[in-house]
């Protein structure tokens, strides 16, 4: 049903039945010698009360059952390594495998966390050396690598601003945030103990100064803004933002999961934000895990430095490394250990590899990337704001919708044409929005084939709506029943009476 559009198909896909399907007793993927002792059961090895019912439902498989059963759903999977993921808000850059090789290679993979500081000087330079290019690339003061994530890096800096304005006496208990933010600020504030004030955008998608004006009062501790922000615009007025919070006694907080587009541009401490956070998983390439591991350092400046998380990465006069654990004021430790490791090893592999030129090229590339889209969808797609691109650009479906047609309708029938989803309504502050982020790793080439397939949808939807409300048609399942999904999941393999 697709139109044709040259290398965008739908990719192969192979069935495949469940691995207890293909169980069968006394099969196996190993070769044992016989016992020389007498056999014992789970139960008896550890106990009753440690073994799972359903561990004698284990499958018994060959090697070679199991090694197609997995490659073959291995094929199911649409990934970076698939094609472009155009995910707005989540910069699914490319991940370099040198990257990978540098991670695994003995005494990064394998050397233990409680190793006394003398046998591990490598790991903790690696780690010091990647917060001293965090700081460069950020204009910040100091950092932190312990946090695992980017909301986890956001609730550790609203816990740093909280500290220090216990330190100066007040209590403030209201955090003003944009409706342009990123969707985790709110959860964050309030898990930080504050109050949530919003701030509505204006004509052209930022913050409006003579709202913010009115809000930033002696009860504002911070505002956590986005820049550039979840429509994609840089907010151009950052310097006086922060002027106004500051005059207020306030902080300023940046979300930085989009600094994708900022890298050797613009240095976020030179603005006059006070703390923010960085995602490694985003802007520095290494991989998102599906929850982790990921990685979310804090950055900030001089004034919040006693505050971060301990242990604190030093090196001492004689160029040694070590971990200070004597921080009176921190804030605590926030993940064990001191983060994850191998993240920081991936991001300085890509930061080290790409050196100055390279980053702010990269930059510049995906900037490009999501202005080259914009232009290339607008005449078919409504533009939310008449704004430069950032690394992201957003639509609306308004035009689409006048045929009944919705954002989540043109979405699956994307992946019709061999494309994962943008993010699809998202922000908020859109109605119907299509949240669209090439990144710098999508060539022209692939760009083109994007635009064609998302205009050969508009088309469509022109031609046919039903096209597109019934999608999609290439798929081993058609449209799920999302809400049921989201609401009661089955997340594990259950036997039933034709199984037992």
């Amino acid at each position: 049903m697709n139109e044709a559009i040259p290398g965008a198909r739908p990719h192969v896909t192979l069935d495949e039945e469940l691995i207890f399907d293909r169980s069968g007793p006394g099969k196996t993927g190993a070769e044992l010698p016989p016992l020389d002792v007498p056999a014992i059961s789970a139960v008896e090895a550890v106990g009753g009360d440690y073994v799972r019912p359903e561990i004698e439902g284990f499958p018994e498989v060959s090697e070679l059952e199991v090694i197609r059963h997995f490659t073959r759903l291995s094929t199911w999977n649409y990934g970076i390594d698939t094609g472009l993921y155009p995910l707005g808000s989540c910069t699914m850059k490319y991940n370099p495998r040198i990257n990978e090789v540098v991670a695994r290679m003995e005494g990064m993979a394998t050397d233990h966390p409680y190793a006394p500081e003398p046998l591990v000087q490598g790991c903790l330079r690696i780690l010091g050396e990647t917060a001293r290019c965090l700081k460069e690339i950020t204009g910040m003061d100091a950092v932190s690598l312990q946090p695992a994530a980017g909301a986890q890096g956001e609730l550790t800096g609203l816990l740093m601003i909280r500290a220090a304005l216990d330190d100066r006496g007040e209590r403030r208990g209201t955090v003003l945030i944009p409706d342009s933010a990123h969707g985790t600020n709110p959860a964050s504030v309030t898990f930080a103990g504050y109050h949530v004030r919003n701030l509505k955008s204006n004509a052209r998608g930022c913050i409006d100064l003579a709202a913010l004006e009115s809000a930033a009062n002696e009860e504002v501790a911070a505002l956590m803004l986005t820049n550039p922000n979840t429509l994609g615009i840089f907010e151009e007025q950052i310097e006086e933002i922060c002027r106004i919070v500051h005059a207020k006694g306030g902080l300023v907080y940046m979300d930085g999961a989009n600094m994708n587009a900022l890298v050797g541009v613009a240095r976020p401490g030179e603005f006059g934000v006070d703390v923010m956070h960085l995602n490694l998983h985003k802007t520095f390439s290494t991989p998102h895990g599906g929850g982790g591991p990921g990685s979310g350092p804090v950055a900030v400046k001089a004034a919040l430095e006693p505050y971060l998380p301990a242990p604190v990465i030093e090196q001492a006069i004689d160029g040694s490394w070590k971990l200070n654990y004597n921080c009176p004021k921190s804030v605590g430790r926030v993940r064990a250990f001191y983060g994850n490791f191998g993240m920081a090893v991936r991001a300085l592999a890509y930061i080290l590899a790409y050196g100055p030129e390279g980053l702010r090229q990269a930059t510049e590339d995906a900037v490009l990337n999501a202005n080259y889209l914009l232009h290339g969808l607008k005449q078919a797609y409504e533009l939310a704001y008449d704004a430069p691109a950032m690394h992201e650009c957003v639509f609306s479906d308004r035009r689409q919708a006048a045929r009944g047609v919705r954002t989540g309708d043109i979405a699956k029938r994307l992946i019709d044409y061999g494309f994962h989803p943008y993010t699809v309504s998202f922000p908020l502050v859109v109605q119907g929005a299509l949240m669209i982020e090439p990144t710098e790793s999508a060539s022209k080439e692939e760009l083109d084939r994007f635009v064609e397939a998302m205009l050969a949808i508009a088309r469509e939807v022109e031609d046919d709506p039903n096209v597109a409300l019934t999608a999609p048609h290439t798929t081993r399942v058609r449209r799920l029943d999302e809400v049921t999904a989201a609401r009661k999941p089955v997340l594990r393999w259950q036997p039933t009476a034709e199984t037992e």
